[in-house]
């Protein structure tokens, strides 16, 4: 009942932590009458899309005009912005989940942090959040507005995972036909979407882990203890994931190439039989010929074994060109 009452205003979620791993919602009426204590936090989730979401951002959210319109930009990459009294604003991007979506067309993520709050906006559905509600039902969620942070970037890296490890098996597979058959033609479409895919995800992930990096060196006074050790390893499993998608890219050139000079062998092959055939019958094309001239003076016309003998210096032309071909090694 409270989400749907916030619905209206484009309030997607609104929880208080409670320091201990559990949160309790809250309603858009609440929430500006809040008031929070030393151990909780506050984390609200908008979509963007809608107007009066964008009006409270604006207006009642105390941010400065520049985060706003920052968060409010139509298209940004992922970025890390610090702003002043320790705030930060982050844009990561994850996998597109929704139905109907292609995962590389990613669904991003504007997130705005202080010690006490993460206001979160999304355009299009983000399964994070789901499973983060989730977890503080059962008491075991993030306790501060800095882990908040980590598990949503957790969480979209999480995604990333399943994948560059689907991309990767695709790849597996047709390696191992194409090994196993020498008729086998690999799905020539199949290879550039898998390449297309993986130059997408590298796109947006490689500046995702420059932002994790720089979360990991240039640490806030308001992160827990060991939340340095969470970035470092985020940075880390991107870096992995970067690594496996120019894999990928390159065994998808090693498998086109193959292909490329498999069916550019079967040419070859075929032109050289193609000439060694034409070569061959040739000679004997042109006696034949000679002899079916249908004018006087043909040798043997008359002769009852014209034709044996005509035939037997045909078979003996055919012997002297097998016999040569073979001396010059072209059979």
């Amino acid at each position: 009942m409270v989400e749907e009452r916030n619905v209206r205003w484009g309030l997607v979620h609104a929880y208080v932590l409670d320091g201990q791993g559990g949160a309790r919602s809250i309603t858009k009426d609440e929430l500006d009458v809040i008031e929070l204590q030393e151990r909780e936090s506050l984390w609200l989730h908008w979509d963007r899309g809608h107007a009066l979401a964008r009006q409270w951002l604006r207006e009642a959210s105390g941010l400065s005009e520049f985060a706003c319109d920052l968060l409010l930009e139509e298209s940004t990459r992922p970025r890390l912005v610090s702003l002043p009294e320790n705030q930060l604003l982050l844009f990561l991007r994850g996998v597109n989940l929704n139905p109907g979506a292609q995962p590389e067309d990613m669904v991003a993520v504007r997130i705005f942090a202080d010690a006490q709050r993460v206001i979160s906006l999304r355009l299009r559905p983000l399964h994070a959040t789901d499973e983060l509600i989730e977890q503080w039902n059962g008491g075991t969620g993030p306790k501060t507005a800095s882990e908040v942070l980590l598990y949503l970037a957790e969480h979209l890296t999480d995604k990333v995972d399943a994948l560059v490890a689907s991309l990767s098996e695709e790849v597996d597979e047709q390696e191992e036909r194409l090994d196993a058959s020498e008729r086998y033609n690999p799905d020539h479409d199949l290879m550039l979407h898998i390449r297309r895919r993986a130059a997408g995800l590298k796109r947006f992930l490689a500046p995702q882990r420059d932002i994790y990096g720089q979360l990991m060196r240039n640490r806030m006074s308001w992160f827990a203890a060991d939340d340095t050790d969470y970035w470092n390893e985020l940075n880390n499993r991107l870096t992995r994931y970067l690594e496996e998608l120019e894999l990928i890219r390159e065994r998808v050139g090693l498998v086109l190439e193959s292909e490329n000079r498999r069916m550019s062998e079967r040419m070859t092959r075929t032109m050289y039989l193609l000439g060694i055939i034409t070569g061959f019958f040739l000679p004997m094309s042109f006696i034949t010929g000679l002899l079916g001239i249908n004018v006087g003076g043909i040798p043997g016309a008359d002769a009852p074994y014209g034709f044996v003998v005509a035939c037997l210096l045909i078979l003996g032309v055919a012997a002297f060109q097998w016999w040569l071909f073979r001396r010059l090694r072209w059979l």
